[in-house]
């Protein structure tokens, strides 16, 4: 009995040791990602906010964890191609992030009835800049003021042509609220399909549409060229890129709230650490100065949100948008 005793003391210690050192392992492991290249997947093509921030953030990440964080652009169905990929074609191990942003997520999800991806599809970790949403037109446009241009757009819909790259796209979104509460008819306005701001913000300039409806950003180099003028800015605070450009609520036009953002996203299924340790370095980036310098210079606001609020946030404007697109028809 003795001797059995013995036995089972040494067969329990060792079997306790083996479940320490596999704690241990799983710990280290956890703490040593990443341990090899990221692949940071940019839906869009190279040039546009969401790759710019992205190229930010690679940088900064790349330093902080000694692991290259190499930006992918996937462009192609309005964002859709590079999320599909990032979020249902690649593993889920943590090893490829997704630059999230709007378009391909809340307006995706309210545009299409049965959209390529939905929010339930990825773990949204980390939100990391916001843009504020311009109205541009002509810069040698008649109408002096937002206020303006909105009484002449509510009495002659037919003759306002705006761009967009597509029925569900931002600026669609954008333009039908705007029309909703100035109470214009938004069925007798008419879209022109662009590539993107790159070549909407010209069309305008051009005289071939009325308005072009982007982020401080997009509009910036042909408004410094003179080739434009920005009416009116959204939300309740002037853009500080943009100081002396009042905002439509100034201007008695109130209950804008579409604005642009972009973010961090994995999988569903991406172990939790992964999403901890993405969502911490984010955080302690969005104090760094080098970077809040860089997000300045392409028209950027910080906007930190966790996963948590971030996460709650997407629901709340997925159903807003749904409704919106639902009372204008843009949903298909």
């Amino acid at each position: 009995m003795k001797g059995y005793k013995q036995w089972a003391a040494v067969m329990m210690s060792l079997l306790l040791g083996v479940a320490v050192s596999a704690c241990g392992n799983q710990g280290t492991a956890e703490s040593a990602y990443p341990s090899k290249q990221v692949e940071y997947i940019v839906p869009y093509s190279a040039g546009g906010g969401v790759d710019l921030v992205a190229r930010a953030a690679a940088d900064y990440l790349s330093k902080e964890w000694g692991q290259p964080i190499v930006v992918v652009n996937k462009a192609g169905g309005g964002g859709a191609v590079g999320a599909e990929y990032a979020l249902k074609q690649a593993k889920n191990d943590g090893y490829t992030a997704l630059a999230v942003n709007v378009s391909n997520t809340t307006m995706l999800a309210a545009g299409m009835k049965t959209p390529p991806i939905t929010n339930e599809d990825q773990v949204y970790t980390a939100r990391i800049g916001k843009g504020t949403l311009a109205f541009a037109v002509k810069a040698d446009a008649p109408w002096k003021d937002f206020a303006e241009f909105s009484a002449w757009v509510r009495a002659n819909p037919e003759q306002l042509t705006w761009t967009s790259v597509g029925p569900a796209g931002f600026s669609a979104f954008g333009v039908a609220e705007w029309l909703d509460v100035i109470g214009a008819d938004f069925a007798k306005t008419r879209m022109i399909v662009t590539k993107g701001a790159s070549d909407s913000v010209p069309k305008v300039a051009g005289g071939h549409a009325v308005l072009a409806v982007h982020t401080v950003g997009e509009i910036m180099p042909m408004l410094q060229a003179g080739k434009v003028k920005i009416l009116a800015v959204s939300g309740d605070t002037r853009s500080p890129f943009l100081p002396d450009v009042p905002t439509a609520e100034e201007q008695g036009i109130q209950g804008l709230s579409v604005f642009w953002w972009t973010g961090v996203s994995f999988a569903k299924g991406t172990p939790e650490s992964v999403i901890r340790k993405w969502e911490e370095a984010i955080a302690k980036m969005e104090k760094d100065p080098a970077f809040l310098q860089k997000l300045s210079e392409i028209q950027v606001e910080p906007a930190y949100a966790a996963s948590e609020a971030f996460t709650k946030e997407t629901q709340t404007e997925t159903t807003y948008y749904l409704e919106l697109a639902t009372k204008k028809g843009i949903r298909k």
